[in-house]
């Protein structure tokens, strides 16, 4: 892994010893946020003046940011916490284990659509996923996204399984995709997991203070720890090809959010045209599709740029990671969504519907944001999301089970 792909010599890499800081690492400073001068860009390096931004490029100011209702559970259960951490590891980490055998070889790729694919590992992933599940909580109800609902309608618990969140991005080897698990109580998330794929790490420098990215041309190095995840569990598998790991999202209900054990927290970013956005389009081009189209061109014309990696819960960990500030995307299912929006949440950041209302994992919109420019982004979103509900767009509720019991 710390070795040049670009000759076949091998350069070993040496890291300096650094002195040790006094202040202790504070993971809520941003690093890297360099204060420009007023309507400049920075370009290779330089601060560049540019034009100021134009009227309608211009979102009010929020000195009292409006508060939003939670969207976690108020309760466990009768399960006790810990039996549930060990549980949700288990199963995320041996999806984890699927993914990260076939990560490198061949794949064997079918469609549910004329783009929306899936491959085997999918499929193996989610049964791997449902085995460790099953033989823990026999009587729980499952719905993943391969197998749809399994189990007992009336129970209380509900885990929500995507077995290969970015699938399009796995059979091409992109390196965006996770196994995300999450387990609602009465509806309401309480536990989650993502374990997850990328290209880069941040590595704790108690000397800066920040993230530092070590990248030399063509050479990424990822560097990860190991955490005990909380029941939220996110895994994200992380490099490229010859040179995959992964780090570990988790989160519970008022047990904050974490990445490879180390609590961490969504960013202080409180300026849309300081700020770093992301969003999906789904497979349907409709009028859903095309009104996320004009938003996203919107956001680009008044933001620092609007990101498309096409995996929800990758987006969404990287919100409560604080690298982004928000993200943004009509038409998810819950398996997309039930972990990575507790995880959001724990982080100290915001959960909506597109319009603003009130989020549940059932709901067909979904808007996560660092919590200071929520209210700045619901200006825009929202008046879209509601001349779409005008024109007669489904909004409901769906992928609810009949009968399962909610607290809202």
């Amino acid at each position: 892994m710390g070795r040049s792909l670009l000759s076949s010599t091998f350069i070993p890499l040496r890291f300096p010893q650094l002195p040790k800081p006094s202040l202790p690492f504070n993971r809520s400073i941003r690093p890297f946020s360099p204060t420009f001068p007023p309507y400049s860009r920075r370009i290779h390096g330089f601060s560049i003046p540019s034009k100021p931004l134009c009227a309608k490029a211009v979102l009010s100011e929020s000195p009292n940011p409006k508060t939003y209702p939670k969207i976690g559970a108020d309760s466990f259960g009768p399960i006790p916490l810990s039996q549930l951490i060990q549980v949700v590891e288990l199963a995320a980490n041996t999806g984890a284990q699927v993914v990260m055998e076939a990560v490198n070889k061949p794949r064997n790729v079918t469609y549910k659509g004329l783009t929306d694919l899936v491959t085997d590992t999918d499929k193996m992933s989610e049964t791997a996923i449902l085995e460790v599940v099953r033989k823990n909580f026999g009587d729980h109800l499952i719905l993943g996204e391969e197998g749809g609902f399994i189990g007992d309608n009336s129970s209380d618990y509900l885990w929500c399984i995507d077995p290969l969140d970015g699938t399009t991005n796995f059979a091409h080897c992109y390196p965006s995709f996770a196994v995300s698990v999450g387990v609602l109580f009465r509806g309401k998330p309480a536990a989650a997991a993502v374990i997850r794929n990328h290209s880069y790490d941040y590595i704790k420098d108690e000397y800066t203070q920040g993230r530092k990215f070590l990248q030399t041309f063509s050479l990424i190095i990822v560097i990860t720890t190991v955490g005990l995840p909380l029941p939220l569990i996110e895994v994200e598998f992380v490099g490229g090809p010859m040179c995959w790991n992964t780090r570990i999202f988790s989160a519970t209900t008022g047990g904050g959010a974490f990445c490879n054990g180390q609590k961490i927290h969504a960013s202080q970013t409180d300026l849309v045209e300081r700020s770093l956005l992301v969003t999906g389009f789904g497979y349907e081009h409709d009028d859903a599709w095309a009104t996320n189209i004009d938003l996203f061109k919107e956001f680009t014309d008044v933001s620092r740029g609007v990101r498309r990696l096409g995996a929800a819960a990758v987006d969404m960990c990287h919100v409560a990671l604080g690298i982004v500030e928000a993200y943004w995307e009509y038409r998810l299912k819950p398996w997309d969504m039930a972990a990575g929006v507790l995880i959001v949440e724990e982080a100290g950041g915001t959960v909506t519907c597109m319009d603003g209302g009130k989020f549940c994992v059932f709901d067909r919109s979904v808007l996560v944001s660092n919590g200071a420019l929520h209210s700045k982004l619901l200006e825009r979103i929202g008046p879209a999301t509601e001349k779409l509900k005008e024109k007669g767009i489904d909004f409901s509720l769906w992928y609810k089970p009949e009968n399962y019991h909610t607290d809202f």
